[in-house]
């Protein structure tokens, strides 16, 4: 058993001692990363991976021998500058001061350690590193017979494959874990150690790296904090009303749909960012959907399931709570995209008048290009994810967060890696990367038809493409006015995809693209003046035809929203009533937010805790 040398053991002093410590830390070690590794392919849906990035591969080799010189004059580039690099160091070495052949980006936060550029071991390294991911770019931009996508899969996987072999991630190429691992006397690893036995323990596939202190927070406490009482429930969800904090609100509720991959609670993190907070400071009754966490039960739930059990059930709620018959809609990312097909059912079901308005936040309409997440939707992945959830019931959501993770590997994989297991470090109390890690499990039969019908075959554009309960919707025929804000940065609802969504409906269309990315940028709360936003009344077929005559504003798009609610009378500020409480129409609280359904998490699901049964301690 790996023990870190005490004080006094002569560890330093005697070397053969303490290289008998690091031999015993790096087996097991390696046994944990073995088993990690392991977890990668153990499903139906991991297989069909790895078949993919095999088959990925192939077409990527055949392509080098199509591209023969193109290839060669890589290789004979990166020959001539790894031979400066061999020189530099011979010149150094004779006292020479020499400048670097290549230096990374000035945005690469791995090597902004000092050593990495002033010590001639770390710079040696370094420079060899950066040269090898040079090569391997400049190798996939010669491949120009490649097909878009597949050249899009053998990046994706390229890339994978260098930042994993980045020197920062290993303890003896790593200046900053030599550092600490000789002022600690080994004790980071030890801690390392534990640190990767527990996240193990706590992974489903792959390896998922705990990014925060879990036990800073505490829902309902210091996250999810805004007051409001559940006033509904169903196998799906429950239905929140939030308490007033105006004399006066608006005659028209606002209804929230969130997504169901991960938490209601992102858009109410703390008192200072959350938006439900400030929705209702501005004078809206605010009702949010909060989902329920799916295990092999709940198996058999469809799109229709969660569009009648959610935003529908929630609208008869609401007119029994506050007997308005008529809601504003406010979505969010796969809450928006059910939004959007509740508004066509209704429209199409001539109910459409129920929606006042509705709001998409970072939502895809149009699935042409989903970016990145579509590398592991290719037919043979998605063919092994739908067989996976036909064995299962549910798609374990830590899958899915490992699978988001690897899209931003060096800041939500690697980063935490280092810091975890080399650096043997806790990671910090963040509210955001706590919600990222308060996973939520997705049904087979809604999960596995979502990415068949919308991600893979992009059905949802066409007249009739989708059908729920017998009935064919149209976003054509949607004359619902809506509101949609996409950020520059996202790579999950890329914004220029979203743009070609937003130009679906009939009705009134504004569109709205703020600074930031998937999250930091809806979550943008105006106190804190950040990232800003771009407006146009027009909207050109082309997203960046329109992005050309934009007019950019500082801070939050949150005001621009308000002004648009008002100034349309969607929220109409000379149709206001009395604050309304829970409890005051027809149904009475059941239990104070955020309620017991959010508080379940994957593991309570996937040992048979039902959700009356949840801890509300």
């Amino acid at each position: 058993m790996w023990q870190g040398p005490e004080e006094g053991d002569g560890a330093f002093s005697d070397p053969h001692a303490w290289q008998r410590q690091v031999t015993a830390f790096n087996e097991q070690y390696q046994a944990l990363m073995q088993e990690a590794f392991n977890r990668l392919w153990p499903s139906e849906a991991g297989a069909s991976v790895y078949a993919d990035i095999q088959e990925t591969l192939r077409i990527g080799a055949d392509a080098m021998i199509v591209n023969a010189p193109a290839v060669y004059t890589v290789q004979m580039r990166l020959a001539q500058d790894q031979w400066r690099v061999w020189q530099n160091a011979l010149r150094e070495i004779m006292g020479e001061t020499v400048t670097p052949v290549i230096e990374p980006r000035p945005d690469d936060r791995r090597f902004r350690d000092d050593a990495w550029h002033s010590h001639p071991f770390y710079r040696f390294i370094l420079q060899h590193y950066l040269l090898f991911v040079r090569a391997i770019e400049e190798l996939l931009v010669s491949l120009d017979s490649l097909p878009p996508r597949v050249r899009h899969q053998l990046e994706f996987y390229a890339r994978q494959y260098v930042n994993a072999l980045a020197p920062s991630n290993f303890v003896s190429t790593n200046p900053e874990v030599v550092r600490k691992t000789l002022e600690t006397r080994g004790q980071n690893l030890v801690e390392g150690l534990r640190r990767l036995r527990e996240d193990l323990d706590n992974s489903a596939e792959g390896l998922n790296v705990a990014m925060t202190d879990r036990s800073a927070f505490r829902l309902g406490d210091n996250i999810a904090i805004t007051p409001g009482d559940v006033v509904f429930e169903n196998d799906v969800m429950q239905l929140i009303q939030y308490h007033p904090t105006t004399d006066k609100v608006f005659k028209t509720p606002l209804l929230i749909v969130p997504p169901w991959i991960n938490k209601y609670y992102i858009l109410d993190l703390r008192s200072d960012n959350s938006m439900v907070k400030w929705l209702v400071e501005q004078g809206h009754t605010v009702f949010m959907i909060s989902w329920r966490n799916p295990g092999p039960e709940q198996r058999h739930l469809t799109w229709a399931d969660y569009m009648q059990s959610g935003p529908i059930a929630a609208m008869a709620a609401i007119e029994q709570a506050c007997g308005e018959k008529s809601v504003n809609l406010l979505s969010y990312c796969i809450g928006g995209t059910l939004a959007a097909t509740t508004v066509a059912y209704l429209t199409s079901t001539r109910r459409g008048r129920k929606v006042r308005s509705v709001t998409y936040m970072a939502t895809l309409l149009d699935f042409s290009d989903p970016g990145e997440i579509g590398v592991f939707l290719s037919e043979p992945v998605l063919a092994g994810i739908e067989r996976q959830l036909a064995r299962d019931g549910y798609l374990d959501g830590r899958v899915m967060a490992f699978s988001f993770n690897l899209l931003r590997e060096n800041d939500l994989f690697w980063s935490f890696y280092i810091s975890n297991y080399l650096k043997g470090e806790t990671p910090p109390a963040f509210d955001l990367l706590y919600w990222n890690s308060d996973g939520t499990n997705l049904p087979a039969g809604t999960h596995g038809w979502y990415l068949r019908h919308m991600y893979r075959e992009n059905r949802l554009i066409e007249p009739g493409g989708i059908e729920l309960d017998g009935v064919r919707i149209d976003l054509r025929k949607v004359s619902t006015p809506s509101y949609f804000v996409a950020t520059r940065d996202d790579h999950i609802a890329k914004w220029r995809t979203c743009y070609l969504g937003a130009r679906l409906p009939k009705g009134p269309r504004t569109f709205v693209l703020g600074g930031a990315g998937h999250i930091a940028g809806i979550v943008n709360a105006p106190t804190r003046q950040k990232y800003g936003y771009w407006t146009r009344d027009e909207m050109p077929d082309d997203p960046d035809a329109w992005f050309e005559d934009t007019e950019y504003r500082e801070g939050s798009w949150w005001p621009h929203w308000q002004a648009w609610m008002t100034d349309n009378r969607y929220a109409d500020p000379d149709k206001t009533v009395a604050a309304r409480h829970p409890g005051d129409g027809e149904l009475s609280p059941i239990e104070p937010a955020p309620g017991r359904y959010v508080r379940q998490t994957i593991p309570d699901v996937l040992s048979g805790t039902a959700p009356e049964d949840s801890d509300l301690s």
